[in-house]
């Protein structure tokens, strides 16, 4: 009841707050990279503009209004708190803040039917972003085609002078353009995209040898731009600066100035994030989420890294949320790919995360090479002892099984935690 209470409070609070100070809204939904695709708009825009994003990842009924209203950590039970955030959204209604941001870049999430409608109906977009659309949250979907629903009332619901941002490389995020009214732009791989990346490549550090991020190319209106990102490997990381790049080709922040931006943005934690490991080592810190396709991508790009000869890759894979009856399917799939691929030594945590491995010692792999562990705290003990210099390690999995231990477990620089790593805040501990 007061809960309920609060969030009516808060949207009627945050829609009054909108009208009154009138930003461009970008709106950023999808089934992954949602917050790494947040970011990059972010860096981008900020070239020109003052700008505001999500914080963390407050995405929902709650979350978004604390953006709108200027809070970056929610008060939990604190009625102190939440009287201190409502106190705060009648000054900006009483007083004129001059320093209230041009832009709002929100990221919207869908754990059930109904949140983004919810969520676009407090803070309707300009432009809408929809990243990609797959498998997750479907324990209260059931259906890829309810979540292709859910999703796409990002871009259904702009009106004619808006601008729908859509991937170019996911199906069913193209299969959406006759959902929305808005002017559409595009980003991927594809030929075909209004943003195209291309000459895609790996960059090493002189010293260690080890990859330092990714350089690529951007093809727009026949203009051609390099972007440097550094401290990323992944391929997603190239689909989210697209995504920010085209938000910012809207207002105005041409190629290159959102090229110069994201060269001297730093990787989001737990986004596929190199951090330098103990004993020479390299880590792939993915603990900020996961879900079947992510976790699939991740796993490849662990095996696409050049390596000195005699190099071991391990993958230690946590459980996938929230897959209702998709779980075991999903989970078995990952451990089909894991041993197609040939990793030097599996770790899994969780319990569903156990058909992971069971899946990837009935594909051949050595069950020597394989263990699982209930929780974290025992996998990042028993990684500590099993890695020697120069190995390579993929972590990753969804927020509850808190992953991101095992990095700080075997990270060279542990104290630097709370810097690198995601969920170091005293909420998590």
């Amino acid at each position: 009841m007061l809960k309920s209470f609060l969030q009516n409070l808060l949207n009627t609070l945050s829609k009054r707050i909108l009208k009154k100070y009138k930003p461009d809204i970008v709106g950023i939904t999808g089934s992954v990279g949602k917050t790494s695709s947040k970011e990059a708009i972010a860096t981008v825009l900020e070239a020109k503009f003052s700008v505001r994003r999500t914080s963390k990842n407050y995405n929902n009924e709650i979350g978004l209004p604390l953006t709108i209203i200027g809070v970056d950590k929610t008060p939990g039970r604190s009625v102190l708190g939440w009287l201190s955030v409502i106190w705060k959204a009648k000054k900006l209604l009483l007083a004129q803040d001059k320093n209230f941001p041009e832009i709002l870049v929100l990221e919207m999430g869908a754990d059930k039917p109904g949140d983004i409608e919810y969520l676009t109906d407090m803070a309707p977009c300009k432009v809408g972003v929809l990243t990609f659309i797959s498998h997750a949250h479907t324990e209260f979907f059931k259906t890829i085609k309810k979540i292709a629903q859910e999703k796409r009332i990002i871009i259904s619901h702009l009106r004619q002078d808006g601008f729908a941002v859509l991937n170019f490389d996911n199906d069913l995020v193209m299969q959406s353009i006759g959902t929305t009214k808005a002017e559409i732009i595009t980003y991927g791989f594809k030929d075909g995209a209004d943003l195209r990346a291309t000459d895609v490549n790996i960059l090493k550090d002189e010293v260690t040898g080890w990859p330092s991020g990714l350089n690529f190319k951007v093809l727009y209106k026949g203009s051609v731009v390099p972007v440097f990102l550094p401290g990323v490997i992944a391929k997603s990381a190239i689909s989210s600066a697209l995504a920010g790049l085209a938000v910012g080709t809207i207002f105005g922040v041409n190629l290159v100035e959102g090229s110069r931006a994201l060269s001297k943005s730093e990787a989001s934690p737990g986004r596929m994030r190199l951090v330098k490991g103990i004993k020479s080592t390299l880590l792939i810190d993915d603990t900020y989420n996961s879900s079947p396709e992510a976790a699939k991508s991740a796993v490849e790009t662990l095996f696409q890294l050049e390596a000195k000869l005699g190099v071991r890759r391990f993958a230690a894979l946590g459980d996938m949320l929230e897959l209702g009856t998709e779980t075991e399917n999903a989970h078995r799939e990952l451990g089909f790919k894991v041993a197609e691929l040939g990793v030097d030594f599996l770790i899994t945590v969780g319990e569903a995360a156990k058909y992971i491995a069971a899946a990837a010692k009935e594909a051949g792999l050595d069950e020597n090479k394989i263990i699982s562990f209930a929780n974290s705290v025992e996998a990042g003990r028993f990684l500590q002892e099993k890695l020697k210099e120069g190995d390579l390690v993929l972590v990753k999995g969804s927020q509850g099984a808190r992953m991101e231990k095992i990095v700080k477990e075997v990270m060279a620089e542990p104290q630097m935690a709370k810097d690198i790593l995601c969920r170091q805040g005293e909420e998590w501990k």
